[in-house]
């Protein structure tokens, strides 16, 4: 769906975005819309484009046409001040795959939550240690894991500890880059109940990117499909899953693995 059109709103608008490596397209065209509240799951197979566009979202890549703006502000430019690169990074935060990567080795959870907040925000040292305890209980995290080290907590409670740093800067919207995959089912099973949880007592919009749809029906109203950087289909979650348009859709439907016969995205 284009938004060229649309006067400036809130929430996250992208529009045209577009990405180029050598003769290699890797994001051709990609437009949406996400409001605040609401959750877009961004799904497609490897090399769709789905991270190269998140990473433009978020900063980590330089879109080389195309716009995204969130709350009416352009995020596709370069901020070069410090003051302005912190507050665009308080806008979008991301939660990545495999958080063990994302956390320093060397610092205990609590102090990791410290430092965001001392980076983003202007509480005094009382002021963050508080917001700390705040944050760890949001996640269902307690003292002891506040004072262990990331090689000391098991890969849920590692995903707990990276949704608790982005959280901390209070984003507009969280991109969740195959966030659960790793994780086994029970625990996936957790954790996208408390990103449940998170979005109706906070009100914040989540962008899920992930090539499994047997998550999406559990944590999206809306779906978009991506295949070799340009959409094939967007649309509400149920109306995408059951009566898919695109053939590439149907494919990637066709992948989930079967349960007693039926799809595992029922």
């Amino acid at each position: 769906m284009s938004v060229s059109s649309a006067p400036p709103r809130k929430g996250l608008v992208v529009d045209g975005l577009r990405k180029r490596y050598g003769d290699h397209t890797a994001v051709d065209g990609v437009s949406f819309a996400l409001a605040p509240g609401t959750s877009l799951a961004l799904v497609g197979g490897s090399g769709s484009g789905k991270t190269t566009t998140v990473r433009m979202l978020v900063g980590l890549e330089r879109p080389d046409g195309g716009t995204v703006h969130l709350d009416g502000r352009d995020r596709s430019g370069s901020f070069r001040g410090r003051t302005e690169r912190l507050a665009r990074a308080r806008g979008i935060q991301m939660v990545f795959q495999d958080p063990y990567l994302s956390l320093d080795p060397r610092v205990t959870v609590s102090d990791c939550l410290e430092e965001t907040l001392r980076l983003h925000s202007g509480r005094d040292l009382a002021g963050r240690r508080a917001r700390v305890a705040e944050l760890l209980e949001q996640v269902g995290l307690g003292t002891r894991e506040a004072s262990s080290l990331p090689r000391g907590l098991s890969g849920g409670q590692r995903q707990r500890v990276a949704i608790a740093r982005a959280l901390a800067v209070e984003p507009r919207v969280l991109v969740l880059d195959e966030a659960v995959a790793a994780l086994d089912v029970s625990i996936q099973a957790q954790i996208l109940e408390l990103l449940g949880a998170i979005r109706r007592e906070s009100g914040i919009s989540y962008l899920f990117v992930t090539h499994d749809l047997a998550v999406v029906r559990h944590v999206a109203e809306e779906v978009l499909v991506l295949k070799s950087g340009r959409v094939v289909e967007t649309g509400p979650t149920a109306r995408v899953l059951d009566a898919p348009e695109d053939p590439y859709t149907r494919l990637l439907l066709d992948s989930v693995p079967r349960r007693g016969g039926r799809r595992a995205v029922r």
